[in-house]
């Protein structure tokens, strides 16, 4: 089972991209974030024809929304709600086998790091202590379970350009770092990307619009993740971040991050 995350930043604006994406990879479930369209007029037609019936989008007009697109049935399919919003940012289903699939699209939190001062920020922290003590409160033994996303949060050192430089940035400070690791340990889900690529590596999902040539000064960051939980970790056969894909014509400035599991 092959399934891709992409923060696609509009899904009308890139279908092309979309489409040249599965044709590369191949993927039985594409789970999208910031799709940016309402669910009347997301373009499932095209999906459709290239064989994905199953689909689950929550989405809203210009902002955020994500979507789970799968050749797989989908079951126990649902939306949730956070922090009293109902903002599209967390869509689930279980895929074959029992698999749960969570989809998020964690909040940016604006560019000042503090609470008092940014209210953006204070909703991206409250997001985070929600869906930590969701899970938190529903743990299972043996659960199988797959969170992935754009979790706004580039959590090693390595998971960005600069430490140094970032750690007054949102995405990286040391309270953003501290939830996300709490949210990993809340299931004790496993990192799939870092089980392949040693975090001793330089390892970036995002580089900025702002960058004149973006390969260049490679000033990236992780923001996309998928991770497993250790029933699943043994079924971990590859996971890559196609970096390729952020130099498409009209690209995102996210790069889709894939995972390989064995049946």
């Amino acid at each position: 089972m092959r399934i891709v995350t992409w923060n696609i930043n509009s899904v009308r604006l890139r279908i092309g991209l979309l489409e040249r994406l599965i044709a590369e990879s191949d993927p039985d479930v594409l789970c999208l974030q910031e799709t940016k369209v309402q669910d009347m007029h997301f373009p499932l037609l095209p999906l459709a024809r290239l064989g994905y019936e199953h689909r689950l989008v929550h989405g809203m007009k210009s902002y955020n929304g994500v979507a789970i697109l799968s050749r797989l049935p989908l079951k126990e399919t649902g939306k949730m709600g956070w922090c009293e919003k109902e903002d599209c940012r967390h869509a689930f289903a279980t895929l074959p086998g029992g698999v749960e699939l969570h989809n998020y699209y964690i909040p940016a939190g604006g560019d000042i790091p503090d609470p008092e001062a940014n209210p953006k920020f204070a909703h991206k922290l409250r997001f985070l202590s929600e869906i930590v003590a969701w899970w938190e409160g529903r743990q299972k033994p043996r659960r199988k379970a797959i969170l992935l996303g754009d979790l706004n949060i580039a959590p090693l050192e390595t998971d960005v350009w600069s430490h140094k430089a970032l750690l007054d940035v949102v995405s990286h400070t040391p309270i953003e770092v501290e939830w996300l690791d709490k949210l990993q340990a809340a299931h004790g889900f496993i990192d799939a990307v870092r089980r392949f690529v040693p975090p001793s590596e330089k390892l970036y999902s995002w580089w900025s619009y702002r960058a004149a040539d973006w390969r260049a000064a490679d000033r990236g960051r992780r923001l996309d993740h998928i991770w497993v939980t250790p029933a699943l970790g043994g079924r971990l056969k590859a996971a890559a971040i196609l970096k390729h894909a952020r130099g498409w014509e009209l690209p995102s400035d996210h790069a889709p991050v894939l995972v390989e599991l064995a049946e």
